[in-house]
């Protein structure tokens, strides 16, 4: 397993790699900023990352959301002297939340819950999208839909839009097991959020959806290929 810790005091940061050590772990990368963690995570992915919440310039609740952007399967522990962080911390999605100073077997029994629910969580699929400088932790179902936008996607949820950085095109099949399909070049929608459906000129359909006023309009080969499946499912 290949380990982060970000930490800006250095005592703190060697205390918790000697303790890593101790439980066998060898593949661990520090780094004492928020910007050099960021540096450092462009060119090595890590399975698990350590964050101090309190640190200059990026502090730890912001540079987690950071990180989980970039890599929404790493697994973050934050590690802290304050305990109103939690909250945050969780929101981040955190997998556990460690209060200085801490034993070896706290450390020892956070890392077992937080690999029992790295297995979890490769089975619930989350997405943390940007909007601004707010950051959201979306499920496939809190998504009415995603539409392209050059090299990125817009994800349109009860939160409004956000952006999340990957081609519309490499999310096709990951969304598909959820029940979204493909029904324009620029579209992917959530057919268990669907209001109501409308055929408008070429044989195209209009989509609109439960709880937001806006509407999806198909291409012609879209709406062809949302029949043929209609029509499966209901045959």
């Amino acid at each position: 397993m290949k380990i982060l810790l970000v930490d800006d005091e250095p005592l703190a940061l060697s205390r918790l790699q000697r303790l890593l050590g101790s439980l066998g772990y060898t593949e661990i990368t520090t780094a004492t900023s928020g910007i050099e963690a960021l540096k450092i995570t462009t060119k090595t992915q890590f399975d698990l990352v350590f964050l101090d919440i309190s640190m200059a310039e990026i502090d730890g609740i912001e540079l987690g959301y950071a990180l989980r952007y970039a890599d929404e399967n790493l697994a973050i522990i934050y590690q802290t002297a304050h305990e109103n962080h939690a909250l945050k911390a969780f929101d981040v999605g955190a997998i556990d939340y460690l209060l200085k100073p801490y034993s070896l077997e706290s450390l020892k029994r956070s890392i077992a819950r937080g690999t029992s629910k790295m297995a979890e969580s490769k089975e619930e699929l989350r997405f943390i999208s940007k909007a601004g400088n707010n950051h959201y932790l979306l499920k496939p179902e809190d998504i009415y839909y995603i539409k392209a936008d050059l090299t990125e996607v817009i994800f349109r949820s009860d939160k409004g839009f956000s952006y999340y950085p990957k081609k519309i095109s490499d999310l096709e099949a990951l969304f598909a097991p959820y029940g979204f399909l493909r029904v324009h070049r620029s579209y992917l929608i959530n057919l268990n959020r669907i209001k109501e459906m409308e055929t408008i000129d070429q044989s195209r359909i209009s989509f609109t959806f439960e709880g937001i006023k806006e509407s999806i309009e198909s291409s012609k080969e879209g709406a062809k290929h949302f029949r043929h499946l209609f029509k499966e499912l209901t045959s």
